[in-house]
């Protein structure tokens, strides 16, 4: 995250799987806004208040999330085919690409309808 170099007030939204306390200090004195999903803890279930932040953070969480699991779906993406840095970058933009192309002709008659 220190690498993003965001502006201070910045939510940074992440799934379940970061929930910890130690990642909340970090946004906390990088002064970004925490959009961490909560998980619960064994014997410790998360509130009903904590739950509905969760569906909150979740609808927009997977509309970035959809976008990696169609590469994986379609273009067995995620497995890094190339030796190098360069290669594997290139193997990514390839994927994206070739998604943005697949998806183009759904978009273009859902905008259509409208």
């Amino acid at each position: 995250m220190k690498k993003a170099d965001l502006p201070q007030g910045t939510p940074v939204y992440a799934d379940k799987g970061y929930d910890s306390v130690e990642n909340r200090k970090t946004l906390g004195k990088m002064k970004l806004k925490s959009r961490i999903m909560h998980k619960g803890i064994r014997g410790n279930k998360i509130t009903e208040r904590q739950q509905r932040v969760n569906v909150v953070i979740s609808n927009i969480i997977y509309r970035v999330e959809r976008t990696f699991d169609s590469i994986r779906r379609w273009f067995l993406g995620g497995v890094a085919r190339y030796v190098g840095l360069a290669n594997t970058h290139a193997q990514h933009t390839m994927e994206t690409i070739a998604c943005n192309l697949y998806r183009a002709s759904g978009i273009i008659v859902s905008n259509s309808l409208k």
